[in-house]
Order: C-alpha cells, then sequence, then structure tokens
C-alpha cells in the first residue's frame, strides 16, 4: 500500500531542512530521478519513510553489483545485510528532496533528466 510505511516525523524534518534540494513536489513526475550511491547506502529505509510518491524499496544488492564493489564497501554491505534501495517507481518521483536530506548516508542525489 503507497505510503505505508511514511514517518510524518521525520518527513517535517526533511521538509524544514534549509539543504533540500529539488523543486518541492512540483516537478513534473519523471522529469527528475533519484539516484542511489550503492557504495554509501545501508538500506535503512529513510528514503522509503519520508517520500510521499513511493518510489523506492529496500532489497537485497545483486550478486554481480556486490562483487564489482571494494573489499571494505562489501565488507560494510555484509555488516547491513546487503540491503540497499532501490527506484522502482523512479518515474513518480516529483523532486521534493525529502530523500536527499533524510538520509543518513548521503546517498541519494536528484538528477533532472533532458526533455
Amino acid at each position: 500500500m503507497a505510503g505505508a510505511s511514511r514517518d510524518l516525523e521525520k518527513a517535517r524534518k526533511a521538509a524544514a531542512d534549509p539543504k533540500r534540494p529539488g523543486k518541492l513536489c512540483r516537478a513534473e513526475p519523471a522529469s527528475y530521478k533519484p539516484v542511489v550511491d550503492r557504495n554509501k547506502c545501508e538500506g535503512k529505509s529513510d528514503c522509503i519513510a519520508v517520500c510521499p510518491h513511493d518510489v523506492f524499496e529496500i532489497g537485497r544488492i545483486p550478486d554481480d553489483e556486490f562483487r564489482a564493489m571494494s573489499f571494505f564497501i562489501r565488507l560494510k554491505m555484509t555488516a547491513h545485510g546487503r540491503k540497499t534501495a532501490f527506484t522502482p517507481r523512479a518515474d513518480a518521483c516529483q523532486a521534493c528532496g525529502l530523500c536527499v536530506v533524510a538520509c543518513p548516508e548521503k546517498a541519494i542525489r536528484l538528477v533532472e533528466l533532458a526533455a
């Protein structure tokens, strides 16, 4: 169910962050895309907790991506259960930037897509 995992307190805190990038949820859907840095993401789900458009889900990093990472990143990923954020509904993103400021690892950025 969309929004079922949302944490309104975290979302309010992220919305008040002066470093929040994006278009404050006013961008056309699919004009921006959230990009997750797998070397930083620990799958803590804060992106899910604040996203009003249900863009994210947490899953296990694929074996091929995992093997391509450095030894130290693989150690960190293993310690966190090899969990990472995925963006299966990136086309719903409206660039509110809440995920960017809520991510404790600073592993998410918004990328504007060419028209």
